[in-house]
């Protein structure tokens, strides 16, 4: 199966028409299916704006080319839809989830998170894939009949369980929650709707989290040579990438370097979105679902990369490791991010009429657990800028993060 060979809509895909539905019944839109309504939802939501000025790996001021979490996001949805077109899955569904994969994500990126989870450390802990259900089910409050975006069963299905299921038959937690159990705002949601967290999701989710790694691996080799964290000869290390830049430099002799680094990075997501096209294409065949329940119960995740590129992504990851994510640049920024978070966390907890009033109402009117996670919701939703300005009226003075 090829890009080029796209083929109609799959008996195993998930069909609009045959959603489970909305945990609260609304009318059916005269011109969009439930799926695109879901995509039209999350892109006027306010968390998606925020994007826009939330850190990918650069903290945002650091210059307008690099990659922020909208940005981002964006590339991820692009990946998704070619995904699902070339394997005949719904292209809303899988562009919904590649859109509102991240908005749970705090400032700073994962420097927030690492944060926020010692601040919740008592109550639970911080998990940005639980805080994405929590903001499109909860936090985000634009409709008067319900909080939250009042998405689609097979949308938040996906958002939750994208990486596989979270739970075994018996209930108990595995995988990445096998230790600290489900995040608090999962168990919670669950008690209203059950997401069925033991199956896999569909195989639109699955392909939506490949895109997540495609534009990961991709993107950050751009930003990073950007930067100036490595040269292009460094790349030569990973198998994959040297065997591309000598495609290149073969077809193009004279090519100039901005050029060559885009070119690259065209070449890479190609090659990776080829691949989780056909292996991919393979599984489905040797399982042969006749619907997307035969995906969910299935043994196994339909939508993978073959072997061979498990091995390059893995290689571009250990690659990225410690020249980019823990390069001591990135390293010092991060950990001035993290204090700032730790701060503002701090200051509120102390002092919740420092907050703005609507949440120090809620603040003062909770238990200590439902506090801090009240706390971490309001941190959690700022964008950089905004949480440097509040660090810098609640204490005097904030870090520069450069």
């Amino acid at each position: 199966m090829t890009v080029e060979a796209a083929v109609a809509r799959a008996r195993y895909a998930s069909a609009p028409g045959g959603s489970r539905g909305r945990l609260y019944a609304e009318p059916v839109s005269p011109t969009r299916n439930a799926f695109r309504r879901d995509c039209d939802r999350i892109i006027h939501a306010t968390a998606f704006r925020r994007l826009a000025y939330k850190t990918q790996v650069f903290v945002f001021h650091e210059g307008d080319h690099y990659r922020t979490r909208l940005t981002h996001t964006l590339e991820v949805a692009q990946i998704a839809r070619s995904l699902a077109r070339a394997l005949g899955l719904d292209e809303d569904l899988a562009e919904a989830l590649a859109l509102a994969h991240d908005l749970g994500h705090p400032p700073f990126g994962h420097a927030g998170e690492r944060a926020l989870d010692r601040c919740l450390a008592a109550a639970g802990g911080f998990d940005h894939n639980a805080q994405t259900l929590r903001v499109v089910t909860t936090l985000e409050r634009r409709y008067p009949a319900f909080d939250g975006l009042n998405l689609t069963w097979e949308t938040l299905e996906g958002l939750v369980k994208h990486n596989g299921p979270l739970i075994d038959r018996a209930s108990n937690p595995i995988g990445h929650y096998r230790e600290r159990g489900l995040p608090h705002a999962i168990r919670s949601h669950a008690e209203s709707q059950d997401l069925e967290l033991w199956s896999f999701a569909s195989a639109e989710a699955q392909v939506a989290a490949l895109a997540d790694d495609i534009a990961y691996d991709a993107h950050d080799i751009d930003d990073g040579l950007r930067a100036g964290l490595f040269a292009l000869d460094d790349l030569s290390a990973i198998p994959l990438i040297r065997d591309i830049l000598a495609r290149i430099q073969r077809e193009f002799p004279d090519i100039d370097a901005p050029r060559l680094v885009h070119e690259l990075v065209r070449r890479l997501i190609t090659q990776m979105i080829e691949d989780v096209i056909a292996e991919t294409g393979a599984r489905l065949r040797s399982l042969a679902p006749r619907s997307v329940e035969d995906v969910r119960h299935a043994g196994a995740p339909v939508g993978a990369f073959s072997p061979a590129m498990i091995a390059a992504d893995r290689a571009i990851k250990d690659f990225l490791y410690p020249r980019m994510y823990r390069h001591p640049r990135i390293q010092r920024i991060m950990g001035d991010a993290e204090r700032v978070v730790s701060d503002l966390f701090g200051r509120y907890a102390m002092h919740p009429e420092h907050l703005p009033p609507e949440w120090s109402h809620t603040v003062t009117t909770e238990d200590d657990s439902g506090r801090s996670r009240s706390i971490a919701d309001f941190i959690a939703g700022m964008t950089d800028r905004y949480a440097l300005a509040e660090h810098a009226r609640l204490y005097g003075s904030t870090p520069k993060l450069t």
